[in-house]
This record gives C-alpha cells, structure tokens and sequence, in this order.
C-alpha cells in the first residue's frame, strides 16, 4: 500500500503539503528569507519525533485508565556541528502524579514503539528522479 504526498509551491519560500485531506503548511524563517508565517520543514520533522512518542504515551495511559494530567514531554536534540546533524535525541517524559511505578518501564517500552522512530532507525530507501510534464 502506497501513501502519496503532493506537494504544492503557494509563493516565496512557503512548501505546502497535501496528505489524503489534510494541508500541512511550512515556510523558511525570516532569517532564512521566508515570512516566517509556518514552521519549517525540519521543524515539522523533529516535532514528529516528540508528538510521535507522546501520543504512544498517552495510549498507554488512557488504555489503563491512567490519568494523564501533569504528564508532559520534551525532546531534547544534541547537534553535532562538526557533521552538522542532529545525532541523539534524548526524550524525556515527565510522569503525571500517582503514575504507577511498576509501569514506568512499560511506558518508555509503548514509547519505543513510535512509527516516526521506526522509520528513522530502519530508514527507507530514497528514490528521487524526475517527472515529466
């Protein structure tokens, strides 16, 4: 099964995307010559990561009965400025009060299990050619 992406170029540096019904806007900052009027795609990329691993945690509660309030996340990036990359991500997950211990391990587990996470740790192949008019 296939997901198909159709891109569309609305002016400046803006990119938008098109993905079955939605439209996922991004621009270039203005320090990057665009309007600054949406996130950028890198952006877009490592809030997949962090929201990713969020909704599996709060999966994971809601499907216990866990409440959720309190519970927060953060994703910290650690750049390498020699390769200029991103090379670890470190996710933290703050616990809502009463979080039950014993399931602490079981959580970052569920965590684990992010689809965004997977693709990147077993990368796709990338074909990029073009297409004629």
């Amino acid at each position: 099964m296939a997901k198909t992406v159709e891109v569309s170029f609305p002016g400046g540096k803006k990119v938008d995307a098109k993905i079955d019904d939605r439209l996922i806007r991004t621009d270039q900052s203005v320090k990057n010559g665009g309007e600054g009027s949406a996130p950028e795609p890198f952006e877009l990329f490592l809030a997949s990561i962090a929201t990713c691993a969020g909704t599996y945690a709060l999966a994971f509660c809601r499907s216990r009965n866990i409440p959720t309030e309190g519970m927060a996340l953060r994703m910290v990036c650690h750049f390498d400025p020699e390769a200029r990359l991103y090379r670890k991500m470190t996710i933290e997950l703050t616990l809502p009060p009463g979080f039950p211990e014993d399931h602490e391990a079981s959580i970052i587990r569920s965590m684990d299990l992010c689809a965004v996470k997977k693709h990147i740790v077993n990368a796709p192949e990338f074909e990029i050619r073009v297409r004629p008019q």
